[in-house]
């Protein structure tokens, strides 16, 4: 009778939901549908530039362009519905950020290093072992379904119940805070239910 008895508390925690899909960067040249996604610009070797939204394709001549505005502009010119500038990017200049399939997560040594021939997202990071959470993208996740587009605004802190919690709003909310200097409607949620994006 001397092997250990199995930890029944190994793995994933039954309280615990499962981490959201990780966000994959593709290339804009593979997909049909841009407006309003997430993308990334850069040259391979040279470095990459995120926090931007794409408008529709757009050919001049033989060339593609992707239409590229800061995001906060995008949200602006949604929310306003005014019209913003947006420099025209070569299609293959510009990747987009979708939402990946669920893996297995990968050892974090190997996390570390990456290829400079595309850009790189990392997986979802717990927000209770990030250093820093304000102004991060976050994915609340409740009874397995993703909610995203979601910024954080304060630090961890002791709630109310004692749980520890973040504050988080919508992302358009966000950027109105910013523009307008609105107050953003906020969300309390338990650090357990939240992931870095």
């Amino acid at each position: 009778m001397t092997d250990p008895l199995p930890d029944p508390f190994a793995g994933q925690p039954d309280w615990a939901p499962l981490p959201p899909r990780p966000i994959e960067i593709v290339p804009a040249t593979a997909r049909v549908d841009l407006r309003g996604r997430r993308v990334l610009v850069g040259l391979p070797g040279l470095g990459w530039r995120g926090d931007l939204r794409a408008d529709d394709r757009v050919v001049q001549g033989s060339r593609t362009y992707v239409p590229v505005i800061p995001e906060h502009e995008w949200y602006r010119a949604e929310a306003d519905q005014v019209e913003v500038f947006a420099p025209l990017v070569p299609v293959d200049r510009v990747w987009v950020e979708t939402v990946g399939v669920r893996r297995e997560p990968a050892r974090r040594e190997a996390d570390r290093l990456v290829s400079l021939d595309a850009p790189a997202h990392r997986a979802p990071t717990p927000v209770f072992e990030a250093d820093a959470v304000a102004g991060r993208r976050v994915v609340h996740v409740v009874d397995s379904v993703e909610h995203r587009d979601l910024r954080a605004v304060t630090e961890t802190y002791s709630g109310a119940e004692g749980d520890i919690c973040v504050r988080i709003t919508r992302e358009v909310e966000w950027y109105r805070w910013a523009w307008r200097g609105q107050s953003p409607t906020t969300l309390e949620v338990p650090v357990h239910l939240l992931w870095i994006e």
